[in-house]
């Protein structure tokens, strides 16, 4: 099992945390809501879990321009 990690607003891989005896609570994964949780975390046929968050570029870009919250992806 590997966790990977995306970018929700450009896609780009952020990192894979390969480790088979990871502890989801702590990652912080037992802190999200259902609806968070539905939202953020997916898992794939191989068992894997992918979870999307935010890049740092991206929150960067988000922080100088509230605006582009507006937006499913960014490009940068």
């Amino acid at each position: 099992m590997a966790l990977k990690y995306h970018c929700r607003h450009c896609g780009v891989h952020i990192g894979t945390i390969d480790n088979l005896s990871v502890d989801t609570e702590k990652l912080g994964l037992h802190k999200l809501t259902d609806e968070e949780r539905m939202d953020m975390v997916s898992y794939d046929l191989t068992g894997d879990i992918n979870i999307t968050a935010i890049c740092e570029d991206c929150q960067e870009s988000l922080e100088r321009n509230p605006a582009y919250y507006q937006n499913d992806y960014l490009i940068h």
